[in-house]
């Protein structure tokens, strides 16, 4: 019997247009510069077939070699500037709302915990990477 997991949201504004913050989320040349939760990490590589039934890999490591990891699924749902679903490769669920609210973009991502880390871990990561991404975006559109 599967037991089920608990979901975590995280969720962030972007002072930038709709169209904007979409671009910069699914670009591989923009993901690998703000798809991390630290500054001791970094996404060395990433692929993104942006559509339902696509694959996306972003390989993520440590910047000293010691350790890294690919983070990877298939997208279930894709409606541009609006949602993004998908299945990450060990099965677990992740939704992901865009929302304009004038000039600002309101990203909502709720994802179902894993269980090796505890769920504040796991939250604080998923935020500091949404955080790090609002960072990127309103730096390169000032």
């Amino acid at each position: 019997m599967e037991q089920k997991r608990q979901s975590i949201r995280v969720s962030i504004k972007v002072v930038a247009p709709l169209h904007v913050v979409w671009h910069y989320w699914t670009d591989p040349t923009h993901i690998v510069n703000w798809n991390t939760a630290s500054d001791d990490w970094h996404t060395v590589s990433a692929v993104n077939d942006l559509k339902g039934g696509g694959w996306f890999s972003s390989r993520m490591e440590a910047k000293d070699g010691s350790v890294g990891f690919d983070f990877e699924g298939r997208y279930d749902e894709v409606v541009p500037n609006e949602k993004i679903t998908y299945t990450l490769s060990d099965g677990r669920k992740v939704k992901v709302i865009f929302k304009s609210k004038g000039n600002k973009t309101e990203i909502e991502e709720t994802f179902q915990a894993e269980d090796q880390n505890s769920i504040e871990l796991q939250q604080q990561g998923w935020q500091a990477i949404l955080d790090r991404f609002k960072y990127y975006v309103e730096l390169n559109e000032k």
